[in-house]
């Protein structure tokens, strides 16, 4: 378990691009990492690599049961997982990369573990340097709360670490959440929308887009 200080949340830190390919490497073989976005602390591993996935539950005490979001670079990594309609469209355009998950339909090649059997997946684009850079070299990676199952989401480092221990191989400070609060989750299916939880994003922001 190592971690690693990275003030860089505007990209400047000169060990930057050091860390993010020590980060990308531990996905790469399959272990878990703590990583930064502007809403809480995450823990990831790469969606494919079902043993890295399962070892993710089980950090996390996390029922089975209980799908998985996963965290894109940008809108050509959402297509390669996901199916895009015209609301799901107009909410990237409006409001990604940032504090929202969109739940839609999934390509096949999605493992069912990551999304517990169903045909649908959440999708977060990370407004943060730190998550998108690690995500750009590994491809879609879990994007779930950096918390034990049922406790507080991690807004730090070092709730992350109280919880998570050396379960994860690599945390990544970059100081406090700028947001301290979850994604607004949308519901996209059939061309309906449900706003599922409120967080950063108000229903009031997704509705007017929508209604555009």
């Amino acid at each position: 378990m190592k971690i690693v200080k990275c003030d860089c949340a505007d990209g400047a830190d000169p060990k930057f691009r050091e860390i993010i390919d020590d980060a990308a490497e531990e996905i790469a073989a399959g272990n878990l990492i703590v990583y930064p976005t502007e809403t809480v602390y995450g823990i990831g591993a790469d969606i494919f690599n079902e043993v890295a996935v399962k070892n993710l539950y089980v950090a996390k005490n996390r029922p089975f049961d209980m799908a998985l979001s996963v965290a894109v670079s940008d809108k050509k990594m959402m297509e390669s997982i996901a199916v895009l309609d015209e609301n799901a469209d107009k909410l990237i355009k409006a409001f990604l990369p940032g504090p929202l998950t969109i739940i839609i339909e999934k390509k096949p090649d999605v493992p069912d573990l990551v999304t517990s059997m169903s045909k649908k997946v959440g999708i977060r684009m990370p407004d943060h340097p730190v998550a998108m850079e690690i995500i750009k070299k590994t491809g879609p990676i879990v994007a779930t709360s950096a918390n034990l199952h049922s406790h507080e989401d991690a807004t730090d480092i070092d709730s992350a670490v109280k919880d998570l221990g050396s379960a994860v191989s690599m945390y990544v400070d970059s100081g406090p959440s700028r947001l301290k609060k979850p994604s607004t989750i949308v519901w996209i299916m059939n061309g309906e929308v449900e706003i599922v939880r409120q967080g950063a994003i108000t229903i009031k922001d997704i509705e007017e887009v929508l209604n555009a």
